[in-house]
This record gives structure tokens, sequence and C-alpha cells, in this order.
């Protein structure tokens, strides 16, 4: 899961890098308002934790502008702001929690993974699919209990499509999360879903090309029942 983090303490931004990456998250830092804006464009995260008092603008204003482009993406307010108006103002403004600092941090992972599962469904720290368990705080597959190598972007390729299961994902949205760093061509994608799809096949998983749409994946042991029912 990729989380935004939208904070200018650099003492805290390195301790909830450190800590959240070792729970399996994938975190992006960003100090400013802008630069989180900027890095918004340029890639798709799952969910972000927002600080209010930012050097170039007021928390709730970027929260705000957020919601005015219509983007769903969950928000977790961390903030020394204590008051009840301020936390108000910001559920008022689209924030789907609100926490005060200090915090414990125990709480905060709680918190990141109750907020990741509403809005995702049925997130666990395990995902099933066909004969498959993905493990997403230890980034492991694992077939019938036995571990499944994969290289790293084969993971991150299978996570994406097990997160966004009964989804459509768009060629689009794979570039911008797994080569955002790189100008990659609809060959380069195609090449990786298809070695993915060879991967996955011998174990009830199929990944189905919808043409000018993009890719989905299904458990074929569960679409098999169905058609022979």
């Amino acid at each position: 899961m990729n989380i935004l983090l939208v904070e200018d303490d650099p003492v805290l931004v390195d301790g909830l890098h450190y800590s959240l990456s070792k729970s399996g998250y994938d975190v992006t830092p960003a100090t400013t308002g802008r630069y989180a804006e900027a890095l918004m464009f340029a890639k798709d995260f799952d969910m972000i934790i927002l600080d209010l008092g930012l050097p170039d603008m007021d928390g709730s204003h970027f929260l705000a502008k957020l919601r005015l482009r219509k983007n769903p993406v969950p928000v977790l307010i961390l903030t020394a702001k204590d008051a009840i108006n301020d936390k108000v103002e910001c559920l008022k403004k689209g924030a789907d929690d609100y926490m005060v600092k200090p915090f414990d941090l125990n709480e905060l992972e709680n918190r990141i993974h109750a907020l990741i599962r509403r809005t995702y469904g049925n997130f666990s720290k395990d995902i099933v699919c066909g004969r498959l368990t993905l493990d997403t705080r230890e980034h492991r597959v694992f077939v019938d209990g036995n571990v499944l190598i994969l290289f790293p972007r084969e993971y991150a390729l299978l996570e994406f499509f097990l997160l966004n299961r009964g989804r459509v994902v768009s060629k689009d949205k794979i570039a911008q999360r797994l080569f955002s760093d790189d100008v990659i061509s609809d060959n380069t994608i195609e090449v990786s879903v298809h070695r993915l799809r060879k991967r996955l096949t011998p174990y009830a998983v199929n990944i189905i090309t919808l043409r000018g749409l993009g890719y989905m994946i299904e458990d074929k042991s569960i679409s098999n029942k169905i058609g022979n029912g």
C-alpha cells in the first residue's frame, strides 16, 4: 500500500517512514503542500497522512482542494491541533480520521489498517486468490503454504492487481504505480503482465486482458465452480 506522508517535521518523518516501511507500507514523504500536490499528479496513493501545520499552506486547504478535484483517497489528519472545532472542520472538508500529536504508534498503525480496510473492502494482512496467499506485511507469496519466489516488480504488480480485485486496472495506472520514475511503452507493461500471468496460471489465478481497458485478476477456481454450476 502506498502512503503519502505530508509532514514538515524531519524527525517525525524519519520515524514514521522507518516504522511504517517495516510494517510493509510504501511511504513517500512530502514536507510542503505544493510538493504533495505535485506528487499526487505523478503517482497514485492508497492513503494520505496529513499534518495541518505545513510551512506553505494550511493542511485543511490542501484537503479541501483534494476533495474539490473529486479525489476519494482516504486522508488521516495527524496534527498538534486538539481543538474540537479543528477536528469538526476537517471532517466536514472530507478527512476520514483525525489524530492528535503526540500519539501512540500502535494506535496510528491500527487506524491506518482500519481506514484502508474500510476503504478498500476486506483488506487484511493476507489476501487469498486461488491457491495463492499474499502477505502484505512481509511482502511474501505462498502457494499451498510454500513460499513462491517472485521478483520485486512481479510482487508489486501482483499486489496491485489483488488490491484492485474486481476492478479493471488500466495500463496508465500500472505505469503510475510500478514505473513512476521511468518512461515506458505499452509493450513493456504487456510483457510484465504476460510474465506474471505465466507464473500464476498453475495456481488457479488468471489475469484477464480487456482490450482497450486494461486488466483484471480472477480466481479461476471460483469462476470454474460458477461455470459448472
